[in-house]
């Protein structure tokens, strides 16, 4: 027990109050750490692992190394500038992976990993792994010529040595739309495959665009929310969050329904003689159709910051303006807009970092100028099942989304996007 100096206070006890306090206060951080595991643990289950394993995956290269060990063994004193082919015992080593592979079933998965870099891999490795293990005695070279010309092609085997390495950037640089080239230097890639770069401008600049849209409508409609009676106010809160209890799906259904060159909105529009039968427009499988699709389902977190902060300005400072010789239109803009900066700044970031990861919509309504970079995504995940791919690009979008972030951080400040 501690001692107690003369005159120091104590507990009833008769503990020092300063440890009573100090005990009291590890009890309570206990406690309240107790009550933080659960959602940490949940965040890094449902948040940080997968986020971790995108990362890993976007440079995991191990593939070719397992199962063709013994082949990239051999490789390792070939020199790839020498411009000869690699030497006979290569050439061994490589049927046996071929006939072990065949075994395992796992050449064809090498042959699909190096088909990302190089065309007609998957078919040379489905081809050779069939034929491998007739090959019994040397020479093993000409054997495996003769299964396929293209094992007596350097290049084929500068990708075989390159890709062998457990990490690669290959990912990374299709994401941006560059290459390795044979020799290993760095290249752009051909003409018809640069398509990440222009994605990833279209998608900022399409959420740029919804963000800018979804200001411009919910500024005014938070100002009413905020200003009418209560009664009407609740009114139209229930109108802005009517769309939260229908089904997403349903609703861009709807919005295909509306803007088809057969929907409601031409037939409106033909009907009150404003275009002709023959001049429909076309508002759907384009970007048109995107940027109102997504506009419509984004307006409520663009509402919502606004009116929570607009819900806190004291009528007063309006008053006092207009007191101090201010028109409506002079005390709106210069007081009461400047108050609401927290509830723009929150809005417009919520509903641009939404809309530059957004999936279903552009989807079933972009056509191919209205899809964004996470379609492209989706797409490797689910069809052509190149997922290092998926995972550099979902990189890339969490990078440009938090270097989004950072800078407004530093233009306009963490404080001011506080609500309330």
């Amino acid at each position: 027990m501690a001692a107690i100096a003369p005159g120091q206070l104590t507990t009833a006890d008769g503990t020092p109050l300063k440890v009573s306090f100090a005990r009291a206060l590890r009890r309570s951080r206990l406690k309240a750490l107790g009550l933080v595991l659960p959602l940490f643990a949940f965040l890094l289950i449902t948040f940080l692992v997968p986020i971790g394993d995108m990362l890993f995956r976007s440079v995991e290269n191990q593939l070719v190394g397992r199962v063709l060990h013994r082949t990239v063994a051999a490789l390792a004193d070939w020199d790839p500038a020498s411009g000869e082919l690699p030497g006979e015992p290569v050439f061994e080593a490589l049927v046996a992976d071929f006939v072990e592979g065949r075994e395992n079933r796992t050449t064809g998965r090498v042959g699909v990993r190096l088909n990302y870099e190089l065309g007609g891999m998957s078919s040379l490795f489905r081809k050779t792994g069939r034929r491998a293990k007739r090959i019994r005695e040397a020479p093993y070279r000409a054997a495996m010529i003769a299964i396929d010309e293209r094992w007596g092609n350097l290049d084929v085997w500068r990708l075989v040595k390159r890709e062998s390495d457990a990490y690669t950037a290959s990912y990374y640089l299709a994401a941006v739309d560059l290459r390795f080239t044979a020799e290993g230097s760095i290249a752009r890639q051909e003409e018809e495959r640069q398509i990440y770069l222009r994605l990833f401008g279209r998608t900022l600049w399409l959420s740029l665009i919804i963000t800018t849209l979804c200001l411009l409508l919910g500024y005014p409609i938070s100002y009413l929310m905020a200003t009418l009676p209560v009664r009407t106010s609740n009114l139209l809160m229930i109108m802005v969050l009517l769309p939260f209890w229908t089904s997403l799906l349903v609703r861009t259904t709807c919005w295909i329904a509306l803007l088809q060159q057969q929907g409601v909105i031409n037939d409106l529009l033909v009907w009150t003689g404003l275009i002709g039968e023959d001049n429909r427009l076309s508002m759907i499988h384009n970007r048109t159709g995107t940027i109102i699709a997504m506009t419509h389902i984004l307006l409520p977190f663009m509402v919502l910051p606004l009116y929570s902060v607009m819900k806190t300005i004291p009528p007063s400072y309006m008053r006092a303006a207009r007191s101090l010789g201010a028109n409506p239109f002079t005390a709106f803009v210069r007081v009461y807009m400047p108050n609401t900066a927290a509830g723009v700044g929150a809005g417009s970031i919520l509903v641009f970092i939404i809309a530059i990861g957004y999936y279903i919509t552009p989807a079933l309504v972009g056509g191919t100028s209205g899809t964004l970079i996470s379609n492209f995504i989706a797409h490797h995940m689910q069809v052509s099942l190149n997922w290092g791919l998926a995972a550099a690009l979902g990189a890339l979008l969490l990078a440009a989304v938090l270097a989004l972030y950072v800078l407004y951080d530093k233009l306009v400040g963490i404080d001011n996007m506080r609500l309330g």
